[in-house]
């Protein structure tokens, strides 16, 4: 009796050390399927949108605004593809499907092209325009200034709002967090520049660059994911800088 109890122990610690061992290396090997399951579920999606266009000549789109911005206004309708018998099932991480992601399309005049839209990302720019326009009200139209980013565009100050400063995970490096700008209105976007300037450095890219280019398009260009809730921005003295009069 006393050495089955002492195999009964003996097999609960063995059990114990492997489910802890297990939770060690889950969060690695997590991010390692999720991001095989992104490109999984990209790729499933866009056979299904070229299935679809070439069948209707048309794209299975929800309605949207002349003036939403350039990378919300072509979301992806996924009852469009199923009715259609294109796809089974809506990507587990769509949002239709209770995830963070909206899946949308771009460059739909020439070559629809089926990325992500990071919901959370989104979200918070929600609550930092919230708290910049409660703001605001308060204080006969000012804006809760920081830093000058450009002649435009300046960075917010939580503390004149008595907030803790918010910032927004990066989707292009997962361990940055990007900070928010606002216009000399005070509508809010996240601040890509950092991100953009990383990748044209990786890429070498300062000599081809122009200053009407928008700079948001290499980011599209290089992941899944296009960037939430953002102004344009051009090449000018050397940096990615946000401009004004070009639509979000």
């Amino acid at each position: 009796m006393r050495e089955s109890k002492k195999s009964a122990v003996a097999l609960f610690m063995l059990g114990l050390c492997m489910l802890l061992l297990t939770g060690c290396m889950y969060p690695q090997e997590m991010r390692k399927e999720q991001q095989v399951a992104t490109g999984e579920f990209v790729v499933v999606v866009q056979s299904a949108i070229d299935q679809f266009q070439a069948k209707t000549h048309v794209l299975p789109i929800k309605n949207s605004e002349e003036t939403t911005p350039i990378y919300e206004k072509y979301p992806i309708d996924f009852k469009k593809l199923k009715e259609r018998s294109l796809i089974s099932n809506v990507p587990a991480n769509a949002f239709e499907n209770g995830g963070s992601v909206i899946y949308v399309l771009v460059d739909v005049e020439a070559k629809p092209t089926v990325k992500m839209m990071d919901l959370t990302s989104f979200q918070k720019t929600v609550e930092v325009q919230k708290l910049v326009d409660e703001y605001k009200s308060k204080n006969n139209g000012q804006i809760p200034k920081g830093e000058a980013v450009s002649s435009a565009f300046y960075r917010i100050d939580f503390a004149k709002m008595n907030k803790k400063p918010i910032v927004a995970q990066s989707m292009y490096t997962r361990q940055v967090q990007l900070p928010f700008l606002m216009n000399d209105m005070g509508q809010v976007a996240i601040d890509y520049a950092e991100e953009m300037m990383r990748l044209i450095d990786k890429k070498s890219l300062q000599t081809s660059l122009n200053d009407k280019q928008d700079l948001r398009e290499l980011l599209v260009r290089e992941s899944y994911y296009v960037p939430a809730r953002s102004y344009a921005y051009h090449w000018i003295n050397g940096q990615p800088t946000p401009v004004m009069g070009v639509p979000m």
